[in-house]
């Protein structure tokens, strides 16, 4: 008897950073507000870069250290990339899954982020600190896309599985895992607030 399967999977993790831990995420959001206010580096790379908003990606990268708020931050994430690293079925050898680098994003109304990837990680992810209504999902992209050339487009009710881009309207507090080469973007923040994320990468060595 004929079947499908369905074959190379895109593992997407949503979780919630409360079902690992509490962390207070008021304390999160003012520590984002003040490292951004008192960063003049990042914001510097900001403006040379027409980055929109504020990131600490290329300023800083010892946020745990600054405010143990992020040191707690990152403990909890820890058990969620555990979790996350046992659905993948990599044979890890002697190395170990581990965090290189943590960052804040503060997206104001009108800025996005493009699609890119993260090179030299293995695993990706971001968790939200303040999502006002109308700031934006997160879009990630079939990795075959590209591959696709003549395919029909797809239908509108298409399962998840089978729809070329797949977005996510995370709620504060979630959290976001997926392999590094997948494709993702931000787009427009269409809220007066700012949406707020402290995003990260992990790598294998």
């Amino acid at each position: 008897m004929a079947n499908t399967k369905n074959l190379f999977s895109t593992p997407l993790y949503h979780g919630s950073l409360s079902e690992k831990g509490h962390i207070n995420l008021s304390e999160v959001e003012k520590s984002c507000w003040s490292i951004a206010e008192d960063d003049e580096a990042g914001q510097n790379w900001c403006i040379e870069n027409a980055y929109p908003g504020y990131t600490s990606y290329a300023s800083l990268s010892d946020l745990g250290w600054r405010f143990p708020v992020f040191s707690e931050l990152e403990q909890l994430l820890e058990f969620h990339v555990t979790e996350f690293t046992r659905e993948l079925d990599w044979n890890l050898g002697d190395k170990k899954i581990k965090l290189d680098n943590l960052w804040i994003n503060v997206l104001p109304e009108g800025g996005s982020h493009s699609s890119h990837i993260h090179p030299q990680s293995v695993i990706s992810g971001t968790t939200y600190i303040a999502m006002p209504d109308d700031a934006g999902a997160i879009r990630f992209e079939d990795p075959r896309l590209s591959q696709m050339m003549a395919s029909p487009p797809r239908k509108k009710n298409a399962r998840d599985i089978r729809k070329p881009f797949f977005y996510v309207t995370p709620n504060v507090g979630d959290i976001l895992l997926w392999e590094s080469w997948l494709r993702h973007e931000v787009p427009i923040n269409m809220s007066t607030k700012a949406r707020i994320s402290v995003s990260f990468n992990y790598r294998w060595g």
